[in-house]
């Protein structure tokens, strides 16, 4: 199977244009010749800026960058510290428009001196930065369950191809972590699956979509792997405590499949692994893990950026000033939004002038992020046009790929009795619970049934209960989604569906996140999931409730102990 999923990889790196051109006579050592210590540094930092404009943000966004770096717009912070790129995000007030993104990526690289990477997270799914009308996939276990290498290779070049019109050279994305635990709490649903063969074709065709069907760098992540942890690195510092076979066979794969497909990037994961790296350092402070597996072992000499130093599962056993400078000795070359830039900055200056750091080993590090930004044509593109970006987002074709892609996705787990396909035309659905039932509602009246929305959150009171039993008495067909409801194992979102079921009104439960609370459902014999509520989601659950389309989905994780890992159901 390995050799297989490779096989096709090949096929498409070949088939496909966009492979970077051969370097030439070094121009990334003509770069570096001129530039200063001070310069290379800044090469080894990616930070956020507040604004929606270069050089004249809002006075709420200036006030921010003043406080945060002493600077009052984005173009200041890019000189003052020569950064090597920049992270785009809607808190960061940075993505509202493709013409004004388009014109803030041109305004940030007009006040650099080297050419920036612009990176953003749009994994899709339930991590996306770039809002309407940029297309909305519905994520990498939604892929996962088609199982299709050329669905997930268009989703990822249809991302890269919008991501680029608007001057973003470099997505963070895929997530290669493979997801063998229900209770991860940070992972999930941005896993292709619980199958490391799986997660590995599925990694590599999307690193193939965006690098050489769209011209986007790719960045795998999180290295070594965050599928086995129920504890969340934003916020505590997971200990995964895999062997070091179980790592071979359960996490590699992806991270191996996505080098072998040629990623630029691979971002690391604030996770500590004993058998890896016994010292207790998190992976992304781990030179065992990051030089020793990542760089020897794998023969990985792309760039390596750490996961944001912001997180608490990095600041934990090192101060703010010690974890830059650990992370580059470990072997990572960019330093992705320390939580003080101006003290991680100096920092890690102040350790190559104090020998603790050599300058080789800066120079490393720069070469590699010039070496990635020339080999994706960064170095010497012109500005994006914002015409352009505008009517590339969201096109017409992309919507279209979009539903194709989002209707092999859904996955039908459980149907006893054959309620589904359900006949809606002229017959009163009531769709509720947690999601969308307002989109699918909307999908269904298209079709010709009288649905009623009535959505309840995440955190159904027992009113918002009550009101739905009663809804559900005037209505032939009841839909309730779920998301994320085994967080509360015993809470309102499980008691409204078996108080739905026991309404005696047929009920269609959809799981529209992690499918893992199917299994405690087992009052509801029809059951769905669609790993997403994203529209295009909605759309394809009306198509496969109603018989439009067959459900052609097979569950991509276990969903113990009712289901293995492939069950699926069609009709």
């Amino acid at each position: 199977m390995r050799r297989a999923w490779l096989v096709i990889v090949a096929v498409l790196l070949g088939a496909l244009p966009g492979a970077p051109a051969a370097a030439g006579r070094d121009p990334v050592g003509r770069i570096m010749a001129r530039m200063t210590l001070e310069e290379k540094v800044g090469q080894l930092f990616a930070t956020y800026a507040y604004g929606a404009h270069a050089t004249a943000p809002a006075a709420a966004d200036a006030a921010l960058n003043r406080a945060a770096y002493g600077v009052d717009t984005p173009a200041q912070l890019v000189a003052r510290y020569h950064l090597g790129g920049v992270v785009y995000f809607t808190w960061s007030h940075n993505l509202d428009a493709p013409a004004q993104i388009a014109t803030l990526s041109n305004g940030l690289q007009a006040a650099s001196r080297v050419p920036l990477l612009i990176s953003t997270d749009q994994e899709q799914g339930v991590v996306v930065r770039m809002p309407a009308p940029a297309t909305r996939f519905p994520g990498a276990m939604a892929l996962g369950a088609g199982r299709s290498l050329p669905d997930a290779y268009r989703a990822a070049q249809v991302t890269g191809r919008e991501l680029r019109a608007v001057g973003v050279n470099q997505d963070f994305a895929p997530v290669a972590d493979v997801n063998v635990n229900p209770a991860n709490p940070v992972i999930g649903v941005r896993s292709f699956g619980g199958d490391p063969t799986l997660a590995a074709a599925m990694t590599a065709a999307q690193v193939a979509g965006l690098q050489h069907g769209a011209g986007t760098s790719a960045a795998a992540k999180h290295f070594p792997g965050h599928g086995d942890t129920d504890t969340d690195s934003h916020t505590g510092l997971p200990v995964i405590n895999h062997t070091r076979a179980e790592w071979e066979r359960l996490d590699a794969p992806p991270f191996r499949a996505a080098i072998a497909a040629g990623v630029d990037t691979v971002m690391t994961a604030h996770i500590v692994v004993p058998a890896l790296d016994p010292a207790g350092d998190p992976a992304t402070l781990s030179a065992p893990i990051l030089t020793g597996l990542l760089r020897e072992r794998l023969g990985f000499d792309g760039v390596v950026v750490t996961d944001a130093l912001t997180m608490e599962g990095v600041r934990q056993k090192y101060g703010d000033d010690r974890v830059p400078v650990l992370a580059l000795k470990a072997g990572a070359d960019l330093l992705l939004m320390p939580p003080d830039l101006d003290l991680a900055y100096q920092a890690v200056l102040g350790a190559v002038r104090g020998g603790e750091l050599s300058r080789a080993r800066i120079d490393r590090s720069v070469r590699r992020i010039l070496t990635l930004k020339h080999e994706r044509g960064i170095l010497t593109a012109g500005p994006v046009d914002p015409a352009a970006a505008a009517r590339t987002v969201g096109r017409a074709e992309h919507r279209r790929i979009l539903q194709s892609v989002t209707d092999r996705t859904v996955t039908a787990v459980r149907n006893d009795g054959g309620l589904l396909p359900a006949a809606v035309r002229s017959r009163r659905v009531l769709s509720t619970g947690a999601g969308d039932p307002a989109g699918l509602a909307a999908t269904l009246t298209a079709r010709g049934a009288s649905a009623t929305a009535l959505p309840t959150g995440q955190q159904p009171s027992d009113a918002v209960t009550a009101q739905a039993v009663t809804a559900a008495a005037s209505h032939d067909l009841v839909v309730v989604q779920t998301s994320n409801a085994l967080t509360d194992p015993a809470g309102p979102q499980l008691r409204l569906v078996r108080a739905l079921a026991a309404t005696g009104t047929p009920v269609v439960v959809v799981a529209v996140r992690d499918p893992y609370e199917l299994a405690q459902l087992t009052e509801v014999p029809a059951q769905l999931a669609t790993f997403s509520a994203v529209p295009a989601a909605m759309v394809a659950l009306a198509k496969v409730i109603t018989g439009e389309v067959p459900p052609r989905g097979r569950l991509p994780v276990a969903v113990p102990p009712a289901y293995p890992y492939g069950h699926g159901l069609s009709w």
